[in-house]
């Protein structure tokens, strides 16, 4: 395996330490103000105007219908991924992107402590998508907000990946962040932490010196042989996707 990547694969060249430690030394340079930077824009974040948004817009839930208000679970704040979802088709077609995101958001008990609730709003239907939460084996809230988008969306196209945002004032709602497209990898440490190594995220859009290892553009980064790739290891497990509400698997 040595061999092949010495052979095959282009790699950075070989210093003594001292000299690693100093060009490392000019780099972290720049990543402490990139981290000063990524604080003060958290800063202006908190920052923004809000908008109301009614807190009576209905939702499915494990409970039937509810509304945008019962979303919260009694906390403050609400974080709300809007799950993309293709009407009818089968798990190996359902969104690649999102079963990324969302494979990665797991431990919430952190975020509970302070005072803030994560849950998925779907953008499909609740008795076929929440299917698909249980083949991927995820534990978070799980909603349908199929008929609500042109409310909760307000203007913005579905279709999409989102995240956001809310704030409760008793029973009063208030948007007060969005995002969308790469702003979505706020949920992501996978590729923060391929970030990190010599070869990063092996994607051909990167800046990477000849002889990098990158996918060919039109590999898709979240596809491997027909499926989003975090479904191999459900299938391995003796999981069933299939999505047909009405067959009683």
């Amino acid at each position: 395996m040595q061999d092949f990547m010495r052979d095959e694969l282009g790699a950075p060249k070989i210093v003594d330490r001292s000299t690693f430690q100093a060009e490392l030394d000019a780099l972290r340079v720049r990543e402490k103000a990139h981290t000063r930077e990524g604080d003060a824009i958290a800063a202006a974040r908190r920052r923004l105007p809000m908008v109301e948004v009614d807190g009576s817009t209905p939702l499915i839930g494990e409970r039937g219908a509810v509304t945008l208000l019962d979303a919260f679970e009694g906390r403050r704040l609400l974080i709300a991924y809007y799950f993309m979802w293709h009407d009818g088709r089968p798990a190996p077609e359902q969104c690649e992107g999102c079963t990324f995101f969302t494979t990665q958001v797991c431990e919430l008990s952190h975020i509970h402590s302070r005072d803030v609730t994560y849950a998925t709003f779907c953008q499909g239907p609740y008795d076929e998508s929440v299917r698909y939460r249980d083949f991927m084996g995820w534990e978070m809230p799980w909603y349908s907000a199929q008929d609500s988008l042109d409310t909760l969306l307000a203007g913005r196209r579905a279709g999409l990946m989102y995240l956001i945002c809310y704030l409760r004032r008793g029973a009063e709602v208030f948007e007060t962040y969005w995002t969308t497209r790469r702003g979505v990898e706020a949920m992501d440490n996978s590729y923060r932490l391929l970030d990190l190594t010599v070869y990063g995220r092996q994607e051909a859009w990167e800046d990477s010196p000849d002889g990098w290892p990158q996918q060919p553009e039109d590999q898709h980064p979240f596809r491997t042989d027909g499926r989003p790739i975090a479904q191999w290891r459900r299938l391995k497990a003796g999981y069933s996707d299939d999505l047909n509400p009405g067959d009683g698997a």
